[in-house]
């Protein structure tokens, strides 16, 4: 798979802009690189007639719909508003409004499974938001105002049984166990090889 095209299915999944050195991060090259392969991506939407558009905003970039497809978006966003959260969208809110923020990569181990479309269409629907940790280049998600509103709620902790599950220990034992082996296989994989010594 080419750069332009790993960096175009990250901007994909995206819910936010990504920064140049963040997508050099995630690709593991060079921002010059990266800055090349845009221009590729850019290039292309904008000959070859596709139904996205790069944005980009100083040293970020996101993926867009493109203006001709407007119309046709706003209908599709007015419809995903008004429909009924499913069973997956309802356990993936409960548990960003119990544990946020939090990052996709804890919602994933918590549910088993790929939360990207659940989250985006969560976004969509504003009841969800996403805020990017500084410290740890991290997006996280935790619910709005809207749903706070929804429920008739002053606050998170209104939620039933809230302080109880907010600190679940299990669920923080299985986090804990994921970044360990997170770490562990980050510590491995950067670790200097060695050739074997030859009697």
């Amino acid at each position: 798979m080419t750069l332009a095209a790993k960096i175009e299915a990250l901007l994909f999944i995206s819910p936010r802009p990504l920064s140049l050195n963040k997508l050099a991060q995630l690709t593991g090259t060079q921002v010059e690189q990266v800055e090349a392969a845009i221009k590729a991506i850019s290039v292309a939407c904008e000959t070859e007639s596709r139904g996205l558009r790069l944005l980009r905003h100083g040293q970020s970039v996101q993926l867009v719909s493109s203006p001709d497809a407007a119309k046709l978006v706003a209908e599709f966003i007015k419809e995903e508003q008004r429909s009924e959260l499913t069973r997956p969208a309802l356990e993936t809110l409960t548990i960003i409004a119990y544990r946020g923020p939090i990052a996709k990569v804890e919602l994933d181990t918590i549910r088993g499974v790929n939360c990207s479309l659940i989250l985006r269409n969560l976004l969509i629907k504003g009841l969800i938001e996403a805020s990017e940790e500084k410290r740890t280049m991290t997006t996280k998600y935790s619910v709005t105002f809207d749903f706070l509103r929804w429920l008739g709620l002053n606050s998170v902790e209104g939620l039933p049984d809230y302080h109880q599950l907010n600190k679940d220990v299990s669920l923080d034992k299985l986090l804990a166990a994921e970044e360990g082996t997170a770490a562990q296989i980050t510590t491995e994989a950067n670790a200097p090889q060695t050739e074997p010594s030859v009697e």
